[in-house]
């Protein structure tokens, strides 16, 4: 009888990098029904995963159980009980490249992401900037399956299917009010569309009667989305009342999403829902957009110097403006409406 082929999957963060490994081992799980898949990761991204034939979900826990070097042991003794075939490790990290040491001393076949790193600064790089489409990381994730020897094909197209409306939400969605999620923040500052804007798009989409959803941040991004909410009527702040699996399935029944180039795009983008969504320094091009979400949704300026960051942890070089300033809030509110209304 032939050995059940089991890969140990590794992407510890961040949340939409991680969102995306979902999005694709959705589709691996499809076309290869009969392998099983262990993913490695942090305990709040097991939702994620939820839901997905053939996925066993362990958390990598960095800060008690396995730190440092004697947890990373830990964490293989603990893997090792899987019996693992293969490892795909999507991550390509300390942490990562210590565990796989740990299991290429057991002879087992591992597969580590090109990044593209060379690429990704020609993209970013001020001086002779080489601006073109890199590969989307979904087909990174994908490639390293392929070199597993599994053929991978991505449909890079959304599939939504609504799921069951948490009961304190359920007030949310008595009308028929189109619904749109906003996620107005980001982990790094440099990819947020200034507040101020943020807000005058939220008082035109409001006035326009549709219902607007606030999702995504800490306690200081929660006091912005209870001050919007209760200034606009249809407002509503999520932020602080929801677990993820409750977030991910209230997004699920909207509309659309407004993000940053950040993790509510692509939560957006892992349970089907369409997403316009605003870029800074970042782009496109260098490979994050959202899985099945289209180019032509992007708001952006056309600049020489965008983009100049990956991650969007460095700040616009675009001169005295900042290239999210450059963009105004009704080319934010006309892309949305052309959107839900075309």
């Amino acid at each position: 009888m032939a050995t059940t082929k089991r890969i140990i999957v590794l992407r510890f963060s961040a949340m939409g990098d991680v969102a995306m490994v979902a999005s694709v081992l959705k589709e691996f799980s499809e076309q290869h029904p009969s392998t099983e898949l262990i993913m490695v990761s942090r305990e709040a991204f097991e939702p994620f995963f939820n839901g997905i034939d053939n996925v066993t979900f362990h958390a990598i826990k960095p800060k008690t159980i396995h730190k440092g070097l004697n947890g990373l042991y830990k964490l293989f003794q603990e893997l090792k009980n899987y019996n693992p075939t293969s490892i795909a490790d999507l991550h390509d990290n300390l942490r990562s490249r210590a565990l796989c040491t740990f299991f290429r001393l057991s002879g087992l076949k591992i597969k580590r992401i090109d990044k593209g790193r060379a690429e990704k600064k020609a993209l970013t790089r001020s001086v002779n900037k080489i601006f073109k489409p890199l590969r989307h990381t979904v087909e990174r994730y994908a490639d390293v399956f392929r070199q597993l020897d599994f053929d991978v094909n991505l449909s890079h197209k959304l599939n939504n299917a609504p799921q069951k409306i948490p009961a304190k939400a359920e007030n949310l969605f008595l009308n028929n009010a189109k619904k749109i999620g906003i996620s107005p923040f980001a982990q790094h500052i440099y990819k947020v569309y200034p507040l101020e804007k943020m807000e005058r798009v939220i008082s035109s989409l409001s006035l326009a009667g549709y219902e607007l959803l606030i999702f995504g941040g800490g306690k200081t991004e929660q006091a912005t989305a209870e001050k919007w909410a209760k200034a606009y009527s249809n407002t509503y702040n999520l932020i602080g009342n929801f677990n993820l699996t409750e977030e991910l399935a209230i997004i699920s029944n909207l509309d659309l999403m407004l993000s940053m180039d950040s993790s509510g795009m692509h939560m957006a983008a892992l349970v089907g829902v369409p997403v316009v969504s605003i870029w800074g320094p970042t782009h496109p091009y260098a490979g994050f957009l959202g899985y099945g979400q289209s180019e032509t949704d992007c708001i952006q300026i056309d600049h020489p110097a965008r983009p100049n960051s990956i991650y969007g942890n460095k700040p616009c070089l675009c001169g005295v403006e900042n290239c999210m300033d450059l963009i105004h809030p009704e080319t934010v509110v006309n892309k949305i409406k052309e959107k839900l209304n075309g």
